[in-house]
């Protein structure tokens, strides 16, 4: 008699022997003691886990004769039961889908299903790989499967049941099964090779259980070649080298030398590996195995029941895992999956290997974005020597013996708070820092005398005639915007909270010198019809803004008025005023023409073309006889 391999001679035979499927097998039994039974079954999942086997156990417990009515579990010695088992029975017809996919053969079955069975109960129609029928052999099916004659029972078993029309699998009783655990793997492992007085050690059954991946059909194939290739005992050096996997210490020793950035450990370990015959497809899946067990160790501990592996290897993954960190294993593991995955189409698949291990030795350098920017705000200013004075106001001179020294990190500004403070939506993040009443910008001033302005506020050429060294300011770390509260450093011992100063009056001189320096500005910025339109409007400065009603609508406004220009107004006018300022222009408004001061005219000579048509002697005239107003003006000398 020709030898019977160990997946077709321990073939479950009723329900109970079945392993992993507990919750398809109970729902099956139940059917059939209710007298429940459906006319449709469609079988899912993983490859050897039982879908055939349970096809005809549920065949056999339908047309068992054991009794005049289904039972739930057959008897297995009934003709019935016997010729199921042997594939030979008349009305159990087993049709193999990938061969007999076509619309032919399914009007074939469909005329064959008209007559009632030969001797059983039921005429049974099992379809293994069901999804490789066509759609139109699935159309041909739909009226047969969903009305079909009291004796018919289709069983369809698929691994991809999503390639199902949705018409067929709601007309079918769905069961998906389960992958087979791991431990359910060893204990039938060890219960075969006790039948078969096989002596094995725990680790070999543990490879086998592993390599069985979820796959009990699998995991005994793999032993009948252990079998063979064993002398007697079967080892896990002998089951090793039969699947072609690398050691378990190899693995762990790879991952010593990248927590320790040893580069050239990892190539000679490579390079061993590579020496034997090892595939580096097989060692880059079994690394990722390895790390995707301790990153589970390191989360979940290495008694967790979602490892699936030895107690033995359970050690060792979690020596690995007290080796890293969280962050570290999950940068790993996404390394070699990448490198796994692009081992299956490249080239040269060592130098591949090699280069994903070196980049995980290379990650161990590696700093959160977080930590890097802690330590970048935390480092001591260039000059740690020189005391830092209390914050001021810009422009300001800090009283005489003031000086004050910062706890802990003195010029420490959050980039968050400083980008919020710039766009000047500040923000408090600390609970030590104080916020300072609107005003002007406050900044932790250093020995420099001269005033500071900064952000967007300040004048595109600043004078400065006794300004110090850039290396000198390198202690001015924090700053507060102008039109709302934000972040100031403050000390213990600061007695005296700064406070902001008073509105300052603005008088008609320094008006009319900030309107000519503006309109200069512009005009020299290439901004004359910008100029034309804020020369007519009326000038005022109201605390920190500089407000500009002009008769023109919001629409001219925006096409005149861009970044450009207004960066050009408030620089020149914050260098006229000596602080900063913003520019506020207020469209639409009911201008009134402003009175000549001591009888002269409006502006001074020589500040634009709007100047000079106010000076014209005809423009004058014109204006006194009809009342007319200046709108726009050409200034041709600028288009010579």
């Amino acid at each position: 008699m020709s030898y019977t391999v160990l997946a077709r001679k321990y073939r479950p035979q009723k329900f109970s022997e079945v392993i992993g499927q507990e919750h398809v097998t109970r729902t099956l039994q139940n059917a059939i003691e209710q007298g429940r039974t459906a006319h449709g079954y469609i079988f899912s999942g993983h490859r050897g886990i039982g879908k055939t086997t349970v096809a005809r156990i549920l065949a056999m417990a339908l047309n068992c004769r054991s009794k005049d009515h289904p039972v739930p579990e057959p008897c297995g010695v009934c003709e019935s039961c016997t010729e199921i088992r042997a594939g030979n029975a008349v009305d159990v017809i087993e049709i193999d889908a990938a061969t007999n996919r076509g619309i032919d053969e399914i009007r074939e079955l469909r005329e064959a299903a008209r007559y009632r069975p030969a001797r059983d109960r039921f005429k049974i129609y099992i379809l293994d790989e069901a999804h490789q029928i066509t759609d139109a052999a699935f159309n041909a099916l739909l009226k047969t499967l969903e009305e079909p004659p009291d004796h018919i029972v289709f069983m369809l078993a698929t691994t991809q049941p999503e390639d199902f029309p949705q018409t067929i699998r709601s007309r079918c009783q769905h069961f998906s099964f389960r992958a087979v655990k791991f431990d359910d793997i060893v204990t039938q492992l060890r219960d075969l090779l006790t039948r078969e007085k096989i002596d094995a050690d725990d680790d070999a059954l543990a490879l086998l259980a592993e390599a069985g991946d979820g796959s009990m059909r699998d995991a005994l194939s793999i032993l009948d070649q252990a079998i063979a290739s064993s002398t007697g005992k079967l080892t896990a050096d002998s089951v090793r080298n039969l699947v072609g996997a690398a050691p378990a210490h190899i693995l762990e020793q790879v991952m010593q030398a990248v927590s320790e950035s040893k580069s050239e450990e990892i190539l000679r370990q490579v390079d061993h590996l590579i020496s034997e015959g090892h595939s580096p497809t097989h060692f880059a899946r079994q690394m990722v195995r390895f790390l995707r067990n301790a990153t589970v160790a390191k989360i979940a501990g290495k008694n967790s029941t979602l490892l699936q592996i030895s107690n033995e290897e359970r050690e060792r993954v979690a020596r690995v895992a007290d080796l890293f960190g969280e962050e570290d294993l999950t940068r790993h593991l996404q390394i070699m999956l990448r490198t796994h995955g692009e081992l299956g189409y490249k080239q040269e698949q060592r130098f591949h290997l090699e280069l994903g291990l070196l980049k995980m030795a290379h990650a161990q350098k590696l700093l959160p974005i977080e930590q890097l920017l802690s330590d970048v705000s935390a480092a001591p200013p260039a000059n740690a020597q020189r005391p830092l004075a209390k914050p001021s106001i810009v422009g300001s001179q800090p009283p005489a013996g003031t000086r004050t020294e910062q706890p802990g990190r003195p010029n420490y500004v959050s980039p968050f708070a400083a980008d919020s403070a710039r766009k000047g939506t500040p923000r408090q993040e600390d609970s030590g820092l104080t916020v300072p009443a609107p005003g002007p910008r406050i900044l932790a001033q250093a020995s420099q005398p001269e005033p500071v302005i900064m952000g967007s506020a300040a004048p595109a050429t600043a004078p400065q005639p006794d300004a110090e060294p850039l290396s000198d300011r390198r202690d001015v770390a924090s700053y507060v915007s102008a039109d709302a509260a934000t972040v100031a450093v403050q000390t213990p011992q600061l007695a005296e909270q700064p406070q902001p100063s008073p509105a300052i009056q603005t008088s008609e001189d320094q008006i009319e010198k900030l309107r000519a320096a503006v309109l200069q500005a512009l005009g020299d910025g290439n901004q004359n019809f910008l100029a034309s339109l804020l020369s007519g409007g009326e000038w005022s400065v109201q605390g920190n803004e500089l407000v500009i009603k002009i008769a023109e609508s919001q629409t001219v406004l925006d096409m005149s008025l861009g970044n450009d220009a207004k960066r050009l107004a408030i620089g020149s006018a914050s260098g006229v005023l000596g602080r900063a300022v913003k520019l506020k222009v207020v469209p639409g408004a009911s201008v009134v023409s402003q009175p000549k001061r001591n009888g002269g005219p409006p502006s001074s000579p020589g500040v634009g073309g709007r100047g000079r048509a106010e000076q014209d002697p005809i423009v004058r005239r014109m204006r006194e006889k009809f009342g007319a107003e200046i709108r726009t003006v050409i200034d041709y000398r600028d288009k010579r």
